[in-house]
């Protein structure tokens, strides 16, 4: 099944399971000016599956940073590593928020490396965040 083959009841799934919320960068769908994305956490390109275990929901952003990259640049480590996968690994374990909950932090290799690759801490996204902030909206209360 090809990557706009993703049935809609599956992309309720994803969406549902992930509580309309970026899994990758955390923003939230309903505050969102484009819409949302299904990714292919490993990409059918690289042999993944069109399955709910492969599946994230994502914002633009993310989804465009991403593309088919499954790996990317850790700075302190100088290595190529994995980028973060929802579905086997926990956001916590990986990103942590900074003070003023505006900028997403990675805390190992692969976080580090996500924030890089994906871009999480873009300038319209970090605004967003400010006024979300303000609005008592943001960070999303949803466990990750």
């Amino acid at each position: 099944m090809r990557k706009s083959q993703i049935p809609q009841k599956l992309r309720q799934v994803v969406k549902q399971r992930a509580h309309a919320c970026c899994e990758y960068c955390l923003s939230q769908e309903q505050f969102s000016t484009q819409p949302f994305s299904v990714d292919h956490i490993i990409p059918v390109e690289k042999g993944g599956d069109t399955t709910s275990e492969n599946l994230a929901f994502s914002c633009q952003g993310c989804n465009n940073h991403k593309y088919t990259k499954t790996e990317g640049y850790d700075t302190i480590t100088h290595r190529m590593v994995p980028l973060y996968h929802p579905r086997s690994q926990q956001w916590d374990d990986h990103f942590v928020w900074n003070e003023d909950c505006t900028l997403i932090l990675g805390v190992t290799p692969t976080g580090r490396a996500t924030v890089e690759t994906l871009h999480l801490n873009r300038a319209g996204v970090v605004n967003l965040r400010h006024i979300l902030l303000q609005a008592k909206k943001h960070p999303p209360d949803e466990e990750k």
